[in-house]
């Protein structure tokens, strides 16, 4: 991790030398924004890490890591898809659920679902694209989120 706060302040710095105001317009816009999104953030954290705290491993471990390996993606893949939470939202969550013992591969679909299947925005994704067009990429979307998912379970020693 030190290696990436060493690479972005090198390259801010870089970008200091390079053009002054326009780093500092930008530092200023993501200051904006970061203000913007951290309370939201905070108390998805919070509210997250009471429920797991409260929430027996067991439990989780039941819905996501007890059962067989392709179940429990499935299951994963299945929340994912009718869930509607931000990314910034939903990485820090997966870190948790990690350490509470799911695994890598079930993360990978859990997330790769939540980021490609809209379930719940089927309704206005449908009002733009058509009905066709949405079954179709959310159906492919699936498709690609669970062959993602089996290579990482392959890349991680998960399978076999």
């Amino acid at each position: 991790m030190l290696f990436f706060y060493a690479g972005t302040a090198l390259l801010l710095l870089f970008s200091f030398i390079k053009d002054r105001r326009k780093s500092k317009q930008a530092l200023i816009i993501a200051w904006k924004r970061f203000v913007r999104i951290a309370p939201d953030f905070i108390l998805v954290l919070i509210l997250m890490s009471l429920i797991l705290a409260f929430l027996p491993n067991q439990v989780i471990a039941a819905i996501l890591g007890n059962g067989t390996k392709w179940a429990s993606v499935i299951a994963a893949a299945l929340i994912g898809s009718v869930t509607l939470m931000p990314g910034f939202v939903a990485f820090p969550l997966c870190g948790i659920l990690l350490k509470q013992g799911v695994s890598y591969m079930v993360l990978s679909a859990f997330t790769t679902t939540l980021m490609m299947v809209g379930v719940l925005t089927f309704p206005v994704e449908r009002a733009y694209f058509g009905t066709r067009a949405t079954l179709l990429r959310n159906a492919l979307s699936l498709v690609t989120a669970l062959l993602v998912a089996v290579a990482t379970g392959l890349f991680f020693g998960e399978l076999g």
